[in-house]
């Protein structure tokens, strides 16, 4: 019972399109490897090509829920996640909402009558990823279904709260009122960089939320654009990691820790005004499947250690064997039980 429920993440729930592609297709539609941005209209065209490749797959995906879905796997408690965002009435969704149950996550989806599930282009080139996220029904989420009393009732019963940058663009207000309720509560609340484009185009709402956030998570591309946005001129990670954890916060209770994460190179964690590093696990390229939900699988083993409070080595640890079995699969998928000990 301790753990029933203790994990809460709210996001875009998205059903990835995964495929590989070759770099004309990149180049067509101007898109790189190793980002993730929001579809335009130039982008569109995309999904279709996508759906019509041989050897396309289609994950119940989005940040946010992958993270949840690996914190849950890791931890093997039943019960213990939840998950919040919106869907749209239609065959995806429905795909969506079975993905969760067997994944033993608690999803409680806003379902939006007129809108179709999101879905979010994988596009594989060398094992990297390029995302485009057509968002759709998980822009739609709105504040009313936080405030209903069955789905607050999941944010009063859980003590951590993991929040992916990308729903920055959804619903502010959301996160706001999550955050609040944790600082005012002692709890923790844990956000992600996520992309360049966030730290870029919506530097406002993530400066409102940052002081809240105990836990700051990211990769090496988003730290150094955010500290470009900030104008810190320096593009050493660990420098900016420090900076972010020193950024001023909501309620004096915690302090902030920042955890950076950078490929195939150490895991940057920094608190109290110092850094440490920890390396990852080594993979042989050729078993290098696709590094789609890599990061999301961190945060997701790293919250599975962190809601059992234990220290921060076992987190990035946890984070770190996470990852390395995502990333020898298709999309954010993972075997049966994992074998962490």
């Amino acid at each position: 019972m301790a753990y029933e429920k203790i994990l809460l993440g709210m996001g875009n729930p998205l059903l990835d399109i995964s495929a590989v592609v070759d770099d004309d297709f990149l180049k067509k539609y101007d898109i790189q490897l190793n980002n993730a941005i929001l579809a335009e209209e130039k982008h569109l065209p995309m999904y279709e090509e996508l759906a019509a490749k041989d050897n396309v797959e289609y994950i119940a995906g989005g940040a946010t829920q992958n993270s949840i879905k690996v914190a849950q796997w890791m931890l093997q408690i039943p019960g213990a996640t939840s998950y919040i965002g919106s869907i749209g009435k239609d065959k995806f969704g429905e795909e969506m909402k079975k993905n969760s149950r067997l994944a033993g996550v608690n999803a409680q989806y806003y379902e939006d009558e007129t809108t179709p599930t999101g879905t979010c282009a994988v596009c594989i080139g060398g094992g990297e990823r390029s995302l485009v996220a057509n968002l759709s029904a998980a822009n739609c989420y709105k504040t009313e279904h936080l405030k209903r009393p069955e789905i607050w009732a999941l944010v009063k019963q859980a003590k951590y709260y993991y929040i992916a940058g990308f729903f920055l663009t959804v619903s502010p207000e959301s996160i706001q009122l999550v955050a609040a309720h944790a600082a005012a509560n002692n709890k923790v609340f844990c956000m992600n960089l996520s992309a360049p484009f966030i730290c870029e185009f919506f530097r406002e709402v993530q400066e409102k939320a940052l002081p809240y956030v105990d836990y700051v998570f990211g990769n090496e591309t988003e730290a150094r654009t955010f500290s470009k946005v900030h104008g810190w001129e320096t593009d050493n990670v660990e420098e900016i990691a420090i900076k972010i954890s020193q950024w001023p916060k909501a309620s004096g209770t915690r302090k902030r820790i920042t955890v950076i994460t950078q490929g195939a190179d150490p895991v940057v964690v920094a608190e109290d005004g110092k850094t440490k590093l920890f390396p990852v696990i080594v993979l042989p390229k050729e078993k290098l499947v696709d590094t789609n939900g890599a990061g999301d699988a961190f945060v997701g083993g790293f919250l599975s250690q962190l809601v059992q409070e234990k220290p921060i080595e076992d987190c990035v640890k946890a984070g770190c064997y996470a990852s390395n079995v995502i990333i020898q699969r298709s999309g954010c998928t993972y075997p049966e039980k994992p074998d962490y000990n």
